[in-house]
């Protein structure tokens, strides 16, 4: 399969090496809102786009934990994807109740549910801190280096927002150093669920349809953000849309696209085919393996498992697609003969910056060496487990707050522990069957990859297998009880030394290892690594114009132009939309192509001429999640919830004539609300705006 062509590669390589004009793909970009090139856009599109309009979006999109939103009345009512808050629906679920499977119909404020550890973010700021947060590491390297940079970080955060709750303040890295952003948000920590439709009616299609096209998902779900127990009052919302949406039509997307390496050195790409995605790929492979396993022991826990599976199997599709991307060689060999010549050029002229690549060269050997550890002893511990990742946060911050905030570790900011604090409060229903399961296949991971001899896996496990510890932890534990959990948080170091909580202990006892890890791996991979790709990116900006191409993707805002369009898969021409009688057609009564109720229920309501879904050009990747998809007057004409296959390459390239977003359109999602689930109520306060 041709994932991407010459044409589609980075602009970060090409653009040092053909005429602007050639390099610039017409719709790729996933561009900073301070950055967008509007008279490029304009002209692609025949728009007229200004800065105006740019302040208008940015304060109407939203960002979620994971996933991207948009507000869209004056009440506090945000847009997304139901797969991005199915966890919200979850929490809320009794004992043996499919909440899921029903949907949640808020019809009145009251029945609103809140969502445990949910923020809404909207971004008001942005502010070049490039200059202060790169002096801070002059002349140093390894850990005194990382070192310096987070105190750095950490002093412009406190400066720019202090101790207020409703801001917070990011310093963001954008091409791989080359510039640091401060990017001050508004932040909404009380999130309630106001509607996710019935699953069937999101999920139709099931794994068979994922990253595909032809799709009749209807994935959207609102929010709304509270202020003070009553509805935040959002006048800077975006409009609702809901007119046909036609072919050709110029579209945009404004979301948070989570994570590129349009921007990373071969040797980077080279770590990620060869080590880091098949490690990803055997790791979920397995899991499925046990989740699977799990559902089918009866139907409780089919239900626990429903979004998990799904999730899991999400992830196993967009890896296998990035590592076929890597493993095309005409594309890859393309990709090390351009960086070639790039370095050629760097080295005439100044041989520092071949000296950059080959510090990340030399960082690779310490990151192959640490992986394996890095892994399961810090950035997977745990696997999936919240009760696991609530032990953690409990037990970190109470040494943490003990320290100077330059010193802490990431995350840990007197402003981020307030955050943390408000979350750990907050009820959730947890499934520990499930959260036994996550944390036994952890712990069996850890050992394997470790081996049983590790002094580290010894002091894990001691005289336990992981099965019976993970499920000795799990039943033991207290901290499904919000509680619990705010008690031992506001205790600090002295109620979690004296806690008995087993899964408390547990960290006590083994987190002095994820640590030592922790700092070894920014010493010795991340910190060099950071610091060469400054330079890197110092020796574009000053051959190439390098602030005339996006960064890659930080889950920071981006803005993404393209028009609605269908494409040649090879075999085939695939359309551009979808409509509800393609539904009818496509509906065969056999799982997973078997209609929700509410739908079935709704089919002569429902006109077969209505545009269902979208294909379009815009660039987008994982984290784009709930995006709002914006008509040329910046109106709300769908939430993006999906790619196609194409698009799963676009981790490493853009490829105009084959890479897709996905969207449920504004016009079905109010078909949905006033034929289908009887929230008319709803659609008016969307229709109010325009």
């Amino acid at each position: 399969m041709r994932l991407i062509t010459l044409a589609a590669v980075s602009a970060s390589v090409l653009s040092l090496l053909l005429p602007a004009a050639a390099s610039a793909r017409t719709d790729e970009g996933m561009w900073t809102f301070d950055q967008a090139p509007l008279a490029r856009i304009n002209r692609a599109l025949g728009t007229d786009i200004d800065h105006a309009w740019l302040d208008r979006v940015r304060l109407g999109a939203v960002r979620l934990a994971g996933c991207s939103a948009s507000l869209v009345s004056e009440q506090g009512l945000v847009l997304t994807n139901q797969h991005c808050i199915r966890s919200c629906v979850q929490a809320h679920a009794e004992p043996g109740q499919d909440l899921l499977s029903q949907g949640v119909f808020a019809r009145t404020r009251d029945e609103e549910l809140a969502c445990p550890g949910q923020v809404a973010e909207v971004l008001l700021e942005i502010v070049d801190v490039t200059e202060q947060v790169q002096t801070a590491g002059t002349g140093m390297t390894g850990a005194e280096y990382a070192g310096a940079q987070s105190r750095a970080i950490g002093a412009l955060e406190r400066e720019a927002c202090g101790s207020d709750p409703a801001l917070r303040c990011q310093v963001i890295n954008f091409y791989r150093g080359g510039q640091y952003k401060l990017y001050r948000f508004r932040r909404y920590s009380d999130v309630r669920l106001v509607y996710a439709p019935e699953h069937q009616a999101v999920i139709f299609g099931g794994d068979p349809d994922n990253f595909n096209f032809p799709r009749y998902a209807l994935d959207a779900a609102f929010l709304r953000v509270y202020e003070n127990g009553a509805p935040a009052s959002t006048p800077d919302h975006l409009t609702w849309n809901a007119e046909r949406i036609v072919d050709g039509q110029p579209v945009f997307v404004a979301g948070n696209p989570g994570s590129t390496s349009r921007l990373k050195t071969v040797d980077q790409l080279r770590i990620e085919r060869d080590w880091a995605i098949p490690a990803q790929l055997r790791s979920l492979a397995e899991l499925r393996g046990r989740v699977i396993r799990f559902a089918e022991e009866s139907p409780e826990n089919a239900r626990m498992t429903r979004d998990a599976l799904r999730s899991i199997e999400n992830s196993l599709k967009r890896y296998t697609g990035m590592h076929q991307a890597l493993a095309d060689q005409h594309f890859y060999n393309r990709l090390v003969d351009a960086e070639t010549q790039l370095r050629t050029a760097s080295m005439s002229a100044d041989g520092d910056a071949v000296d950059a690549w080959s510090e990340i060269e030399s960082a690779h050997e310490h990151y192959v060496r640490l992986m394996p550890r890095y892994t399961w002893l810090e950035s997977d511990a745990g696997s999936r487990s919240v009760l696991f990742s609530y032990a953690r946060s409990i037990v970190r911050a109470a040494y943490e707050r003990e320290r100077p905030e330059g010193q802490r570790l990431a995350g840990f900011s007197d402003a981020a522990l307030g955050n943390m604090g408000r979350s750990l409060a907050q009820a959730r229903n947890i499934d520990t069957p499930l959260e036994s399961l996550y944390l036994q296949f952890w712990l069996s991971k850890t050992r394997e990859n470790l081996g049983t001899d590790d002094a580290d896996v010894q002091q894990m496990l001691g005289r336990d297998s992981p099965e019976a510890l993970g499920a000795r932890l799990i039943e033991g534990t207290t901290l499904a009880d919000p509680t619990v959990r705010t008690a031992l948080f506001e205790g600090g170091r002295a109620a979690v030394e004296a806690s008995d909580d087993p899964l408390i202990q547990f960290v006590l006892r083994t987190d002095a290892a994820a640590r030592a890890v922790r700092s070894d791996w920014r010493a010795l991979v991340s910190a060099p690594i950071d610091r060469a790709g400054e330079r890197i990116a110092a020796h574009r900006f000053a051959r190439a114009r390098g602030d005339d191409t996006y960064p890659d993707a930080t889950f920071s805002l981006r803005l993404s132009y393209g028009r609605v369009a269908g494409w040649n898969n090879g075999t085939r021409d695939v359309p551009s939309t979808t409509t509800v009688a393609g539904l009818w057609d496509r509906a065969t009564g056999a799982a997973p192509f078997n209609l929700s109720p509410g739908l079935e229920a709704a089919r002569d309501r429902l006109p077969e001429d209505a545009v269902y879904t979208v294909a379009s050009t815009n660039d987008i990747v994982g984290g784009n999640s709930g995006s709002p998809l914006l008509n040329a007057r910046g109106e709300v004409i769908g939430a993006v919830f999906d790619g196609n296959l194409e698009s799963l390459g676009g981790a490493y390239g853009y490829d105009g004539s084959r890479n897709r977003a996905v969207t449920v359109t504004a016009e079905m999602i109010t078909l949905a609300l006033r034929e289908i689930y009887d929230m008319g109520a709803l659609a008016d306060e969307l229709e109010g705006g325009r």
